[in-house]
């Protein structure tokens, strides 16, 4: 099996906020669990860097658009870095190779003859990069940035989009999966029911762009040109190699619920008139939110992700984005919540754990563990939770993918407490009893780690090196009695160590 799932490429007016994180974070999850499972699979993020706001920004800065994008692209390549995030490729939209194959598409799409000249007389928000009509503004201001839209009239290339709305009718017919959740899924499907207008698909008189092959005094409108990184990529992103037969089939989209529309109505359209095959799957996320509003440069609300990772490392940043908030709903983030979910969680329930099992093995047993009788209640969970890991994550449901493994956690943790090893330690009778109650508590703790790996990449290798075992993180590894015999575990160093509140507060 394929696996090739994507972000969408970020705008780089600004340096990266929690928002991007968030989305970063649960593609790599994604991507990390499809690996276990055996899958061949390509990662793409990257940055969006033809847009008229990055433009104005590097004007205010003095500097031309191309020398600022360079700079402020290395900030955006250090950001899924520092989030333990390990792409295959990331994208430039002022990559030579992205702009060439933009240039194609249109090409192919033009000859098709779904492309024709008009007036564009309307509102742009620069904020959304979007057309606006009066029923999308809120007191006459985009409801996303809190700007009033510019007015502009100019003659562009129109797409017709409006001759795709009875085959995009078809496909969502036909594909009920094609997006999810499946609230989303009828948005998008409502707002082709409601009727499908042409759109431009080019700029006159901005001189930051790819040009329109045909008419070089246009650029290519900046959507137009962002969502076809999604193929672009697969022709260059391995040098002499073009992945696009052997990858596309199975693309999937990562993006959030602001840009449904581009994703979901345009996008499929634009592959249909070009003649390429429509994704396999969009997977549509909702906000992380601050004062019940959405974290944006814009609003000037936002929580840099680099200073959380500065404070608590990326895992306990990771584990937070997809813990607090159900992947796919709008959620509450604030840095108050990441220290209670890291001291509860990670330090008390999975830290403790760790450690005390451990610590017990080191003292109780001189350090090794060997199998003893099968322990069915324990044996039942963990084949249990590698199928429930494998539905949820079919249904991008991550954060109920981190529910079931804090099931075996807590179940771990009153295993200690009912068993009482400190007290089977005193009586050399029952000297197998406990070292079969050990070896359950490691085996545990290892069919954890392995779980937990696509959430924490950093901490599963460290937990599986405390129990002296191979850092092996398949899923099949997520089954009972796999823990091999071993000698020489100590008590594990604190696996999210005390971090003071006050400190913390970015």
């Amino acid at each position: 099996m394929r696996f090739y799932l994507t972000t969408p490429i970020y705008y780089v007016n600004a340096t990266p906020h929690i928002g991007h994180a968030y989305t970063t974070i649960a593609a790599d999850v994604l991507v990390r669990h499809h690996r276990q499972r055996g899958d061949e699979t390509f990662f793409l993020t990257g940055t969006d860097e033809h847009a008229s706001k990055v433009y104005r920004v590097a004007d205010e800065q003095g500097l031309d658009a191309k020398t600022y994008v360079d700079r402020i692209a290395e900030d955006w390549r250090e950001l899924p870095r520092r989030i333990g995030a390990q792409y295959d490729f990331f994208i430039r939209t002022t990559d030579e190779g992205h702009k060439r194959f933009v240039q194609e598409f249109l090409r192919r799409i033009y000859d098709n003859g779904d492309i024709y000249q008009d007036i564009y007389a309307g509102l742009y928000c620069v904020g959304c990069e979007e057309f606006k009509s009066e029923a999308d503004l809120v007191g006459g201001l985009c409801p996303e940035h809190g700007i009033a839209p510019e007015y502009i009239e100019e003659k562009n290339y129109f797409f017709r989009l409006s001759a795709y709305q009875e085959k995009l009718l078809a496909l969502y017919e036909e594909r009920p999966d094609f997006v999810l959740p499946r609230f989303r899924y009828n948005e998008a499907r409502s707002f082709i029911e409601g009727g499908l207008t042409d759109f431009s698909v080019s700029r006159a008189g901005q001189p930051w762009g790819v040009p329109i092959p045909w008419d070089e005094e246009q650029v290519t409108y900046v959507w137009v040109d962002a969502l076809i990184n999604y193929l672009s990529a697969l022709t260059y992103a391995r040098e002499g190699e073009d992945l696009r037969d052997r990858f596309w089939p199975h693309v999937h989209h990562l993006l959030g619920k602001d840009i449904l529309r581009f994703h979901c109505v345009y996008w499929p359209a634009l592959l249909l008139s070009a003649g390429y095959e429509v994704p396999r799957q969009l997977f549509v996320h909702g906000y992380l939110l601050q004062d019940d509003r959405k974290i944006s440069k814009s609003l000037g609300n936002v929580i840099d992700p680099l200073d959380l990772v500065d404070v608590y490392g990326s895992d306990a940043v990771r584990f937070w984005a997809l813990r607090s908030v159900s992947f796919g709903q709008d959620g509450s983030a604030s840095v108050e919540a990441l220290h209670q979910r890291y001291d509860r969680e990670l330090a008390n329930d999975l830290g403790n754990l760790v450690s005390r099992t451990t610590a017990m093995i080191a003292r109780y047993l001189g350090g090794r563990v060997a199998a003893g009788p099968r322990n069915d209640e324990l044996a039942g969970a963990l084949d249990s939770l590698r199928e429930k890991l494998i539905a949820r994550f079919d249904a991008y449901d991550l954060t109920g993918g981190l529910e079931d493994v804090w099931e075996i956690v807590r179940w771990l943790n009153r295993h200690v407490e009912t068993t009482a090893p400190w007290q089977l330690a005193k009586d050399e009778a029952k000297r197998e009893e406990l070292a079969a109650v050990l070896y359950d508590l490691a085996d545990g703790v290892r069919a954890v780690a392995v779980a937990l790996s696509p959430y924490l990449p950093e901490t599963a290798p460290r937990i599986l090196g405390a129990l002296r075992q191979p850092v092996d993180v398949s899923l099949d590894q997520v089954a009972y009695g796999r823990a091999d015999e071993t000698e020489g575990i100590e008590p594990a160093a604190p696996l999210f160590p005390r971090v003071d509140l006050l400190t913390a507060t970015v």
